[in-house]
């Protein structure tokens, strides 16, 4: 017995081969281009998305990679997930985050270290800051603040000066590591009074605090908020903040400039970055997104008054142009100090 398919049975296998038959005719190109249109088009975001954070919990990174994330989650119908990485000054998060897919569903929180100064500390950086990366959005700036044992007898950075330039076996300086932002702030110190100071790396900022306020090591540099517990008990002395302006949270502190130094100026800063190849309407939208969510004033306000930050926000052309600018600068300062990692 011989069966016959129904008449819109053959018209629907008509459309699906001249459907294919398109579709094998069509360039490459043609179809790449129409792949990214209909994944920038499409129903994004449908599952959770992974906010990359390459340092520990409890961090400014981390901090605002979970205000960041909190926000977005509710901006954008879908969890939006902090996961720290931590190690190798960010480069393992980041050389993570390199490889991942550029479709929106992987974010990583950026910083001096992972998009600046590691270019220049790490002879075979697994990632390349520039290329490997596409920016979303500067967040924030944040100084770091000169501080030394309160026993030392310094009431100022000039009196600091004057013991430095009068007393070399008090030339000595914790870090938090090596080719980091309070590494670099101490051997601009040096580089700017004409003097060689002995840098100590430690592993975190927890026991190189602890070494200065005990006397053992002379000054370091580093954030506030990691400072102020010790300097609440008495155990810090606060000197001057690194930033241009004076911060929020300190304002009787001076600036180094203020306080005698001059072209000292400098600050760790905050950023979001995606993987190289993100669809730019989805770029564009959590562009827009994190921005609005920087803006609103309990989270300003969280940032400024409880962790001294500067929040900038800002646009992913303001972010490409200031690690432009930040690359060589540091480059030059790893360079001139000798900083390496392996």
């Amino acid at each position: 017995m011989t069966t016959h398919r129904s008449e819109p049975s053959r018209t629907a296998g008509r459309r699906r081969f001249l459907q294919a038959a398109a579709a094998a005719a069509a360039p490459a190109g043609l179809l790449a281009a129409g792949a990214a249109r209909a994944q920038a088009d499409g129903p994004w975001p449908s599952r959770p998305i992974t906010y990359v954070v390459p340092f520990t919990p409890g961090g400014s990174t981390d901090v605002i990679g979970r205000i960041v994330a909190q926000k977005l989650t509710e901006a954008l119908g879908q969890p939006v997930v902090v996961d720290n990485k931590p190690g190798a000054a960010g480069a393992v998060g980041a050389s993570y985050v390199a490889k991942a897919k550029p479709d929106g569903y992987t974010l990583f929180g950026g910083t001096i270290s992972t998009h600046a100064i590691n270019a220049s500390l790490y002879p075979r950086l697994p990632y390349d800051p520039i290329k490997d990366f596409d920016p979303i959005s500067l967040v924030a700036f944040l100084p770091n603040v000169l501080m030394v044992d309160p026993n030392l007898g310094v009431n100022s950075v000039a009196d600091l000066v004057a013991l430095l330039k009068k007393d070399p076996a008090k030339r000595t300086f914790a870090s938090s590591g090596p080719g980091t932002s309070t590494h670099l702030a101490g051997e601009m110190l040096g580089d700017i009074l004409g003097i060689k100071l002995t840098h100590i790396a430690y592993k975190g900022t927890p026991p190189a605090m602890l070494d200065v306020s005990s006397g053992q090591v002379t000054f370091m540099f580093d954030q506030m908020t990691a400072a102020l517990p010790l300097v609440q008990a008495g155990k810090l002395k606060l000197l001057a903040v690194t930033s241009a302006r004076r911060m929020a949270l300190a304002p009787q502190l001076p600036t180094m400039v203020e306080a005698g130094v001059p072209g000292f100026e400098m600050a760790s800063w905050q950023a979001v970055y995606a993987p190289h190849g993100l669809p730019p309407a989805i770029g564009q939208r959590l562009s827009a997104e994190i921005n609005k969510a920087l803006l609103l004033p309990e989270v300003k306000n969280k940032l400024t008054e409880q962790f001294g930050m500067e929040v900038v926000a800002g646009s992913p052309e303001q972010l490409t142009a200031l690690m432009q600018k930040e690359i060589p600068r540091w480059g030059a300062l790893v360079k001139k100090s000798g900083a390496t990692v392996s």
